[in-house]
């Protein structure tokens, strides 16, 4: 058995999610990029928060890391994260 460190996180399609990639060290797992990561939950929480658009949120992402990301998937990760845009209590 392989001890997976705590920065990995198992594979569970085709598609490399932001803010991992795949280093190729042990099959199955991606590599948690913590840059991404950080800069991918300020601008969720800023577009959950109302600050900023869907719009500006993806141009934010692709300023400070170089990785795109589309306005759905964006906004499929702050709905998962903090519940669905437009039904905040």
């Amino acid at each position: 058995m392989k001890l997976v460190p705590d920065d990995y996180k198992r594979r569970t399609s085709s598609t490399v999610p932001f803010g991992y990639e795949d280093d190729g060290l042990i099959e199955g797992y991606l590599k948690a990029i913590p840059q991404e990561l950080d800069v991918l939950r300020e601008v969720a929480e800023s577009v959950y928060l109302g600050e900023i658009s869907l719009g500006v949120g993806v141009d934010w992402l692709e300023a400070e890391t170089g990785r795109s990301m589309s306005k759905m998937g964006l906004k499929k990760y702050v709905d998962k994260k903090y519940g669905r845009l437009g039904k905040k209590s």
